[in-house]
C-alpha cells in the first residue's frame, strides 16, 4: 500500500477553524467527498475503497485518512461520483500485545459505561453531579477491591499463612528463606511476619504502578489530543457531544488516576499496618510501637480523606476546552501515598519477640465492607436515576432510567467474581494436602457458590427468548411470502430468512436480560453478604446438621461455584495469554473496545482509553478543513460504530459547518442500542437535535440486522431520516441479475445494495440547491432523502 503524503490534507498544529463561511476560492475546485467511517472490528482501506492501490493523504499508523491512488492523480472534467476518503481507526482498539493488558480492566470499562447511561433530564444540576459522584465512588471502590484481592493472595494466602507453616512453605521452596523452623521459632531475617507481609507487598504495589503506568500511557496518545477550537453554542436540548471540552477529558483523568493511584497503596499499606498494629495495641505491648502506629493509622486516614476528596471534587469541564493540569496533586497525592507505604513496610518489619502468624488477616471484614458499600452506593445510584427519569420520562429509555444503576452492579459483580476467582485458585494451589491453615475468606466462597444460581437463571431466560423467537419466526414466515408474490416458494429459504429476522430482533430484549442479570446478581449478592457475616462458615458448613435439600443445595453450589471460577479464572488467563501472542485474538478484544470504549473516563482512570478522544477530533479537522478549502460538498458515510463516531464529529463542528454536510447512516446503532442506554446523550432530543443541524440526513437499515435500526427522527419541514427497510437477501431467488442465491447481508455490505448509491445522490442533491433532485423511485414509501 502507498504511503504518500498529500500536503493539502494535511493541517498545522493549533489551527482553528475559521470564522468565516467563505471557501478558500485561490484552491483549485474538487469533486465532492464522502468521507467513509468503517463499524466495529477493523478494516483496512482497501477494502473500504474497493481497490488496491491506497494512499495515506492524513494521519499516522494509528489512525489516518485514505484515498484510492487514482483520486489523487489530476482528472480531466467533472467525476460522475464523489471522491472516497476512508477513515481507518481499527489500530486505535487493537495494535500491539499490551492490549492484552486491558482484559484486567473490564470491570473498570463497565463501571465507566453507567456513568454515561443516567436518564436524560431537564435542568436538575445538583441530581445530575450526584449521579456522577455516586458512579466514580463506586468506581474508586473496585480500584480497592482488585488491590485487595492481590493483598490477599500476597499478603494473606502467601505471607501470612503459607510462609507461616513450615508444612505449607516446604512444599514451595520458593518460601523456604521466608518461613519459620519446623519448631515454630524464628528462622532467617525474613522469616518476621511483619518482614514478610512488607516484602509480599511488593506484588499489590507493582498492580497499582502497572494500573498507574499504563493509564498514563494511554492518557498520553488518547487524551492528550485537542479537540478544534471554537465557541461554546448556547444551551439547547441537544446533545453534550456538542460542548467543546467534551472530547478533552485530559485534566479529570489525570486528577482520577492520582486519587485511584494513592488509595491502591494506601490500600497495601493499610493490609500491611493492620496485623502489626493490632500486635502492638494488645496489653502490655511496646509503648513506642503503640503510638507510632497510631500516628501512622491517622496518616493513612487522612491521605486516604485527600484521595476520597479528590474524586468528589466536580467532575467534567464540558462547555469548554479545560487545559489546565493540577500538577502539584497529580505528582504529590500518590507520591506522599507511597510514603506512607514505605514508612508501614518500615513500621512492620520491625523485630517483635513473640509475634507469630496464625490464622487468617481480616479480609472478610475488608471484603464485606467492600461489598456492602458497594450494594449501597449502587442502591443510591438507582434512587438519583429514578427520580431523573420520572421528571424526564423516555418510553424508548433502557430499564426506564435504571441503565446506568444495573451496568455498576454487573461491574461490582464482575470485580468480585474476578477477585475470588484469583484467590480461590491461588489458595487452592497453595493448599495442596491441606496444609494452609484458614484458606481464603469464606465471603470469596459465598460469592462463588453464587455462580451456579445465577447460570440456571440465565438458562431459564435463553429458553424463554428462545420460544419467543421461535414465535416471532412463524409470523415473519408469512411476511416474507407476503413481500414476494409471485415468485415460486422455496419453504427453506423463507424459513431461514424468517430466523435471521426474529434472531435480529432479540438484540430488543437485552433490557430484559440485563434487569434479570440484575435483580439476581442484587438478591444472591445480599444473601452471600448477610451468610458469610453471620455465620463465618462456608456454604456447606453453614447448612451442615440443617434440612437434607438445603445441605445438599449449598454443597453442590460451592463445589459448582468452586470449579466454574477455576474454569474462569483458566479462561482468562488462556485468553490473555493467546491475545498477547495473537493479532488476530487481539482483534477480537478489541471488537469489545470498539462498543465500551466509545465514552471517556469520567469514573474510572484505569478504565480501556477512550479512542473517540481521538477519532473524533480526527474527523472533525478533516471535515472542517477539506470544506473550508474547497467549499465543496461532503456525505459523511458511518457504518454501524462508525456512524456513532460521524455523528458525533457532526456535532463538534460549528453550526455553519454542519449545514455544508449531509449524513448518511447504515447499519447504526444510534437509536437501538445508544438511544436507549445512553438516553441523556442520544435520546429522541438529541438526535432531533442533530437532524435540525446538519444540511440532510438519511439512514439505512434492514430487519435481519441485530444491531442496525431505524433513528426514527422526523418532523413536519423535512423528508424522514429513515428508509424503508432494505430487502434482505436482494433476491428470494434465481433472477437475471442475482443466478445464484443471494446471501442474507445481515449487518454487513450495505454498499453492495443499489439503495445506497441512490440515497447518497440524493444527500448530494440536497446540497446543491441549484439542481433539481432525484424522483423518488417506485415503491420507496419514505420519500426523499432528508
Amino acid at each position: 500500500m502507498e504511503r504518500a503524503r498529500d500536503r493539502s490534507a494535511g493541517q498545522p498544529d493549533g489551527l482553528t477553524e475559521p470564522t468565516t463561511d467563505r471557501a478558500d476560492t485561490s484552491a483549485p475546485p474538487e469533486p465532492e467527498l464522502e468521507l467513509l467511517v468503517h463499524g466495529v472490528g477493523g478494516t483496512t482501506p482497501e477494502k473500504m475503497l474497493g481497490d488496491p492501490r491506497t494512499v495515506r493523504v492524513t494521519g499516522d499508523d494509528t489512525a489516518a485518512v485514505f484515498r484510492r491512488a487514482v483520486d489523487t492523480e489530476p482528472g480531466e472534467g467533472p467525476r460522475a461520483e464523489p471522491v472516497r476518503e476512508a477513515y481507518v481507526w481499527c489500530n486505535l482498539t487493537s495494535g500491539d500485545s499490551s492490549r492484552a493488558l486491558w482484559l484486567l480492566l473490564l470491570p473498570f470499562m463497565v463501571v465507566n459505561l453507567a456513568h454515561w447511561m443516567r436518564p436524560a433530564t431537564a435542568g436538575r444540576p445538583r441530581a445530575v453531579r450526584l449521579y456522577g459522584l455516586l458512579v466514580r465512588l463506586t468506581a474508586l471502590t473496585l480500584t480497592l477491591l482488585l488491590v485487595a484481592a492481590a493483598c490477599e493472595v500476597a499478603l494473606d494466602l502467601v505471607a501470612w499463612q503459607c510462609a507461616g507453616v513450615h508444612d505449607c512453605a516446604r512444599r514451595h521452596s520458593w518460601l523456604t528463606f521466608s518461613t519459620a523452623s519446623a519448631s515454630g521459632a524464628n528462622g532467617g531475617w525474613w522469616s518476621l511476619p511483619g518482614r514478610r507481609l512488607a516484602l509480599a507487598a511488593l506484588v499489590p504495589a507493582a498492580l497499582t504502578a502497572l494500573l498507574w503506568y499504563l493509564s498514563h500511557r494511554t492518557w498520553s496518545a488518547y487524551e492528550s489530543h485537542r479537540p478544534m477550537s471554537r465557541e461554546p453554542e448556547p444551551k439547547t436540548d441537544g446533545s453534550a457531544l456538542a460542548t467543546p471540552g467534551f472530547w478533552y477529558g485530559r485534566r479529570l483523568v489525570a486528577r482520577l488516576r492520582a486519587a485511584h493511584t494513592a488509595a491502591g497503596l494506601l490500600t497495601v499499606a493499610a493490609a500491611v499496618a493492620t496485623p502489626a498494629a493490632r500486635f502492638d495495641h494488645r496489653p502490655g505491648g511496646p509503648a513506642a510501637l503503640n503510638a507510632l502506629s497510631w500516628l501512622l493509622l491517622a496518616a493513612l486516614l487522612a491521605w486516604a480523606a485527600a484521595a476520597v476528596g479528590v474524586v468528589c471534587r466536580r467532575g467534567r469541564s464540558e462547555n469548554r476546552l479545560d487545559q489546565r493540569l493540577d500538577r502539584h496533586l497529580v505528582r504529590r497525592l500518590p507520591l506522599g501515598a507511597l510514603g506512607l507505604l514505605l514508612l508501614t513496610a518500615l513500621y512492620a518489619g520491625w523485630s517483635r519477640p513473640g509475634w507469630h502468624s496464625t490464622g487468617r488477616l481480616p479480609g472478610d471484614p475488608a471484603f464485606g465492607a467492600l461489598m456492602l458499600a458497594q450494594g449501597l452506593l449502587v442502591v443510591a445510584l438507582a434512587v438519583v436515576a429514578r427520580d431523573l427519569h420520572r421528571r424526564a420520562p423516555d418510553r424508548r429509555a433502557g430499564m426506564r432510567g435504571l441503565g446506568g444503576p444495573a451496568v455498576a452492579l454487573l461491574a461490582c459483580a464482575l470485580g468480585g467474581v474476578m477477585s475470588g476467582g484469583v484467590a480461590q485458585r491461588v489458595g487452592g494451589w497453595l493448599d495442596g494436602t491441606g496444609a494452609l491453615p484458614a484458606g481464603p475468606p469464606v465471603l470469596l466462597t459465598w460469592q462463588a457458590s453464587t455462580i451456579p444460581p445465577v447460570l440456571a437463571v440465565l438458562l431459564l431466560l435463553a429458553a424463554r427468548l428462545g420460544f419467543a423467537a421461535a414465535r416471532i419466526a412463524r409470523t415473519e414466515r408469512a411476511r416474507v411470502r407476503h413481500e414476494h408474490p409471485g415468485e415460486p416458494e422455496d419453504q427453506d429459504r423463507t424459513r431461514t430468512i424468517a430466523h435471521v429476522r426474529a434472531m435480529a430482533t432479540l438484540t430488543d430484549r437485552a433490557p430484559l436480560a440485563v434487569a434479570v442479570l440484575t435483580a439476581t446478581t442484587l438478591v444472591l449478592g445480599a444473601l452471600a453478604l448477610a451468610g458469610a457475616m453471620a455465620t463465618g462458615k462456608t456454604p456447606d458448613g453453614a447448612a451442615r446438621r440443617t434440612y437434607d435439600a438445603l445441605e445438599a443445595a449449598a454443597e453442590t453450589s460451592q463445589a459448582l461455584g468452586s470449579w466454574l471460577v477455576g474454569f474462569g479464572f483458566l479462561l482468562f488467563v488462556t485468553w490473555g495469554r493467546r491475545a498477547y501472542k495473537d493479532a488476530s485474538a487481539r482483534r477480537t478484544i478489541g471488537i469489545l473496545w470498539d462498543v465500551g470504549t466509545f465514552w471517556p473516563r469520567a469514573a474510572h482512570p484505569f478504565a480501556p482509553p477512550c479512542y473517540a478522544e481521538r477519532a473524533v477530533p480526527d474527523l472533525t479537522w478533516r471535515m472542517a478543513t477539506w470544506t473550508q478549502r474547497t467549499g465543496g460538498r461532503l456525505v459523511l458515510s458511518g457504518h454501524s460504530q462508525g456512524s456513532v463516531l460521524a455523528a458525533a464529529a457532526a456535532w463538534q463542528l460549528t453550526p455553519s459547518a454542519r449545514k455544508r454536510i449531509a449524513l448518511l447512516t447504515y447499519g447504526s446503532p444510534l437509536e437501538r442500542l445508544y438511544g436507549r442506554w445512553f438516553p441523556a446523550h442520544f435520546g429522541p432530543p438529541a438526535l432531533a437535535a442533530l437532524h435540525h443541524d446538519v444540511a440532510c440526513w438519511r439512514n439505512l437499515y434492514r430487519r435481519t440486522d441485530p444491531i442496525g435500526g431505524p433513528v426514527r427522527v422526523s418532523d413536519d419541514t423535512t423528508p424522514d431520516v429513515d428508509h424503508a427497510p432494505l430487502r434482505d437477501p436482494l433476491a428470494y431467488g434465481r433472477t437475471p441479475e442475482h443466478p445464484l442465491p443471494a446471501p442474507i447481508l445481515g449487518h454487513s455490505d450495505y454498499q453492495a445494495d443499489p439503495v445506497f448509491a441512490r440515497e447518497r445522490a440524493r444527500l448530494l442533491s440536497r446540497l446543491r440547491p441549484e439542481l433539481p433532485e432525484q424522483r423518488p423511485e417506485p415503491g420507496d414509501s419514505r420519500g426523499r432523502a432528508g
